[in-house]
């Protein structure tokens, strides 16, 4: 999989850009504050129609304008259209020029992973880092999650919003309760399937990063112990003392160890940026695996971070996703990378919302 066209209008700071990529590596060059993260930023959001620096929409419209405009080309089998228009008042998302109505039938069109300074956040950030990382990798690879994950979401607001109430409507709130039961023991199942496929391949790609002997443990950790409509029935007096919902798979947690200790509080900030890392890697290859396709990587800026041991354990990936004929979008501020690679590199210079080849 690639993406062959980007066309930006009025998004961060390009007033407009049309840009035709091929498969391999793609180097894009500049200053700071020129709009290299701004490029990867608007990938992503082709893939996941979120940003992944935890912004709003709005903050990705150019200053003084009234919207942005993200539009590109993914290209696998059959070349798919993307087309995604953002403003106050109006939001479009078309697919081969025909409206999405559904997320769920959109998600997994055009898959891209994307490594950035913010990944640490996944180690010693709150739970719902994590269970994002892996509600995203599932709503990438398992058909039907995603829809099971808005049907949550969807009980458990109307559920919170009649427990915030000064008199709650029981009859409504044991309606929504079934819903969040149904839903949310289906969430349970698949997360928990999913880790003991995801460990190994975290843990293979921490060995290959790690510059000591760690041991890696990692685990799922559903906040519902048993039955989880029992639960939520016994959980009844403190929901409406609390008046939120107190138990279900939005409150589960990965668990994350090194040398049998919880990463988050005792591993060092170099630790916690190679687990980072890896969780990332293991991503890529477990979509890989899943659909017979490598996702498009980006890149933001991380190689200088990275010492000697932990950029040739990070090589590999970067090798298996060319040679798949996939893609590879990077950042830097100067050409920091292994001259071994450099002749396979197509660079691009980045200066003030323009981009040319370098």
């Amino acid at each position: 999989m690639h993406l062959s066209q980007l066309r930006l209008r009025d998004f961060r700071n390009y007033a407009r850009l049309d840009a035709e990529f091929g498969p391999g590596f793609h180097l894009f060059l500049g200053r700071n504050a020129q709009g290299k993260t701004n490029l990867l930023e608007a990938i992503y959001l082709l893939a996941t129609l979120r940003s992944f620096r935890g912004v709003t929409s709005s903050q990705m419209i150019r200053h003084g304008q009234k919207g942005y405009f993200v539009g590109g080309e993914a290209v696998s089998v059959t070349h798919r259209e993307i087309k995604l228009y953002w403003s106050a008042r109006e939001r479009k998302l078309s697919l081969d020029g025909q409206p999405i109505r559904r997320l769920s039938d959109f998600v997994g069109v055009f898959r891209a992973v994307v490594f950035c300074s913010e990944d640490v956040q996944l180690v010693k950030g709150p739970g719902s880092r994590r269970r994002r990382f892996l509600d995203l990798l599932l709503a990438q690879t398992q058909p039907g999650y995603l829809a099971t994950l808005q049907r949550y979401a969807a009980a458990l607001r109307a559920r919170n919003a009649l427990l915030k109430q000064r008199t709650t409507d029981g009859a409504a709130l044991e309606s929504f309760g079934h819903e969040l039961v149904r839903s949310g023991e289906e969430l349970m199942r698949s997360r928990l399937s999913l880790i003991p496929r995801l460990a190994p391949i975290v843990g293979g790609a921490h060995r290959k990063m790690a510059s000591t002997k760690e041991e890696l443990a990692i685990s799922y950790q559903p906040a519902v112990e048993g039955d989880f409509g029992l639960a939520l029935k016994r959980s009844e007096a403190r929901e409406r003392a609390l008046r939120t919902t107190v138990v279900g798979p939005h409150r589960d947690e990965l668990q994350l160890l090194i040398d049998g200790q919880p990463a988050a509080h005792f591993a060092s900030e170099g630790q916690k940026r190679t687990l980072a890392i890896a969780l990332k890697m293991a991503q890529a290859d477990f979509i890989t695996a899943c659909v017979g396709s490598a996702p498009v990587l980006l890149i933001d800026d991380i190689m200088g971070e990275l010492d000697l041991h932990r950029r040739s354990g990070f090589m590999p990936l970067l090798q298996r996703t060319h040679a798949s004929q996939s893609q590879v979008f990077m950042t830097c501020t100067e050409e920091n990378w292994p001259s071994e690679m450099s002749r396979e590199l197509n660079r691009w210079q980045v200066e003030g919302g323009g981009l040319r080849r370098a």
